[in-house]
């Protein structure tokens, strides 16, 4: 195949068009393409006056392809081949004793397909439902503030990402572990277009289509989930495990015997992380992010991005992402941007509240929002104990309940008012998202005051690199605390925890990815180790 680089279209440019760019491109007739296959596809806004997109392809031609590359003095057009697909050979099993997967976020998903492949009958361990059960339990909480500490936005089939905007970027090296990723998520019924748009994402609603989906495939190599079905102990023996234990829903438990557990349980397993402390797992406390999310409308950050072409059907919502360092030493960024989407109820515990952003695939909500975080280190925690991070997550949480009056209702802000230290009265144009509801607040009184200085820097810093995002309108719903875990559970090189042998941590919850994609991965080569 030949790749070529760089080929810029309008907004409305057809097939017949592109394949004529491409044509004319490589120097040659457009009847001479056999196929031309679209491998990245991204917006260039940089030029308001001129907004475009810019793409790679792959194409096959009639002829000698190899002569016309070599022939061809543009840098752009270059010879390139298929990428390999991993295949995961069959493990070892010198027991009767089937490995087990511990959650079924993207790292317990990924590490399951693994050793199902490989055929080596996992079974998964989930302390929540089903999605479509969860589902249910997530609504009605938003709605009545009735919260299921066992199935909710953090716990359940799919992870914490269900219950997002399902974005597929990653900052990892984008090799075989990530296309087996996308193509996977596409086979179980996601967008194709996340083969090779520059920012993918699924979405919400598609998400809870695509995740059984994945297990049904699971199930189908003969893997073996267990719904509300609870981690709650190991059993070792000078240094090995030997069995787990597990609580089923109503109380009930039992011992199963286990000597491969990959440990996938997300980020906000606070009572497994407190489980595993006392065990004697090694562990130690990890910088993450507190913050609060800011929510604008949609229409003036697709003004900001887009210029004159806000609105275009073919850009669809515009995003961002945003950093900067100040000369306090501390650093502020956005994260988790949800276009057109929601401020949703995240608390996985009772009495505390918790922000996060959700988005379906169509992003066509009226409202923007990204958390607005700011940098914390162990030496914030106000102790040395490797949990204390996750001591300082929920003081905070536990704050912003009583704060919001007791009943879920998050405290909220306005931009403007947050700037100028006043305690918000009313609602500007911009609508809070967030259910069962907000309470206007001074958020001052609940963040930590120098995350409050950071954060009115960075608004301010902010709103010269997207004009508007310091509107005094926008809406601030705090506090956003799980943007990744506060714990790293310590492991060797062969993927096994420093202190049990035959556990093997991983993804979000262990402190190893950031995000859908990465904790896949994760998943995938600690279940390749775990064979």
């Amino acid at each position: 195949m030949i790749r070529i680089n760089n080929l810029k279209a309008g907004l409305d440019v057809s097939p017949a068009a592109l394949e004529k760019m491409a044509a004319e491109k490589l120097g040659i007739q457009a009847s001479r393409l056999v196929s031309l296959k679209i491998v990245k596809k991204a917006v260039d806004a940089r030029n308001k006056s001129n907004v475009h997109f810019v793409y790679s392809v792959d194409a096959e031609i009639n002829g000698d392809e190899k002569n016309l590359v070599m022939n061809s003095a543009d840098k752009d057009v270059f010879l390139t081949v298929s990428q390999n697909r991993l295949s995961f050979n069959p493990g070892v099993r010198k027991t009767k004793i089937r490995p087990v997967v511990a959650g079924s976020g993207p790292a317990g998903m990924f590490a399951a397909l693994v050793l199902a492949e490989a055929g080596l009958q996992p079974i998964i361990l989930e302390r929540g439902k089903p999605v479509d059960e969860r589902l249910k339990d997530v609504n009605l909480f938003w709605k009545t503030g009735v919260l299921n500490p066992e199935s909710n936005v953090q716990f359940g089939e799919g992870g914490a990402g269900t219950f997002s905007d399902g974005k597929l970027m990653t900052g990892i090296k984008k090799d075989a572990y990530v296309l087996k990723v996308i193509e996977e998520f596409v086979a179980a019924g996601a967008p194709e277009d996340i083969l090779y748009l520059s920012k993918p994402h699924i979405g919400t609603d598609k998400l809870a289509e695509v995740v059984p989906a994945l297990r049904r495939k699971i199930i189908s190599l003969g893997g073996e989930y267990r719904f509300e079905n609870k981690l709650s102990g190991l059993v070792v023996r000078n240094g090995v495990l030997k069995a787990v234990r597990v609580e089923k829903h109503g109380g009930e438990s039992y011992e199963l015997s286990c000597e491969r557990l990959i440990l996938a349980v997300g980020h906000s397993a606070r009572d497994t992380f407190e489980m595993l402390y006392a065990a004697g797992v090694a562990v130690e406390a990890k910088p993450f992010s507190v913050g609060a999310r800011i929510e604008h409308r949609q229409k003036l950050i697709d003004r900001a991005q887009f210029g004159p072409f806000a609105g275009h059907p073919a850009l669809g919502a515009a995003d961002y992402k945003l950093a900067v360092h100040l000369p306090n030493g501390r650093s502020a960024y956005t994260f988790c941007m949800c276009p057109g989407g929601e401020v949703v109820a995240a608390a996985s515990e009772t009495g505390r509240v918790v922000t996060n952003g959700m988005s379906r695939y169509a992003r066509n909500g009226e409202n923007a929002n990204s958390a607005l975080l700011v940098g914390v280190v162990p030496e914030d925690y106000g102790s040395s104990h490797p949990l204390a991070g996750m001591y300082f997550q929920r003081r905070l949480e536990e704050a912003a309940f009583r704060l919001g009056g007791g009943t879920y209702r998050a405290p909220a802000q306005t931009v403007g008012d947050f700037l100028n230290g006043y305690v918000s009265k009313s609602w500007g144009d911009v609508e809070p998202s967030y259910k069962p509801g907000v309470v206007p607040c001074d958020l001052s009184a609940l963040l930590p005051v120098y995350v409050v200085e950071t954060m009115r820097t960075a608004i301010l810093a902010f709103d010269q690199k997207l004009h508007g995002f310091a509107h005094p309108g926008a809406v601030l719903t705090a506090p956003e605390t799980r943007s990744s875990s506060p714990i790293r559970i310590l492991r060797d090189e062969n993927g096994e925890s420093l202190s049990v042998k035959g556990l093997y941590p991983c993804g979000e919850g262990a402190g190893y990815a950031g995000g859908i994609v990465s904790a896949a991965v994760d998943g995938m080569k600690q279940g390749e180790k775990a064979k």
